[in-house]
């Protein structure tokens, strides 16, 4: 067993630009121990994170905001707080915040993260019409 604990006093948040399409913010909730890795990232408005596959798969626990979450060859969906999304091992997707919302989750990532293609803004827009 082990206990990681919250935030420690005066840890800064990282940016994570390159794999993300505008500025968003990252907080470690547990180092990446036995192929998982959790994090809290925050999205401002009309940020996304790039196409990306995971190894095991992931999930999506929105906290606070809205936003929306895309398989490759789908419209996308709309995300809000309280909304559980799982996503099985190696589909191509992106999630980020909609347009005129902030969204918050935890991300809970299982096995390698492959990234991939930014989305494009034709591509992100079609989210948001």
């Amino acid at each position: 067993m082990q206990i990681f604990h919250g935030r420690a006093a005066g840890a800064n948040s990282d940016t994570r630009t390159a794999t993300f399409h505008g500025e968003v913010w990252a907080d470690p909730v547990m180092p990446t121990t036995d192929n998982v890795t959790i994090n809290n990232v925050f999205f401002p408005p009309d940020t996304r994170t790039n196409w990306h596959t995971h190894e095991q798969g992931q999930i999506l626990q929105v906290l606070a905001g809205q936003g929306w979450v895309c398989l490759e060859g789908e419209e996308a969906k709309a995300i809000r707080a309280g909304d559980t999304v799982w996503i099985p091992a190696d589909e191509v997707h992106w999630h980020g915040a909609a347009a005129d919302s902030y969204m918050l989750h935890t991300a809970i990532s299982l096995g390698k993260t492959v990234w991939q293609d930014d989305v494009s803004a034709e591509q992100f827009s079609g989210a948001t019409s």
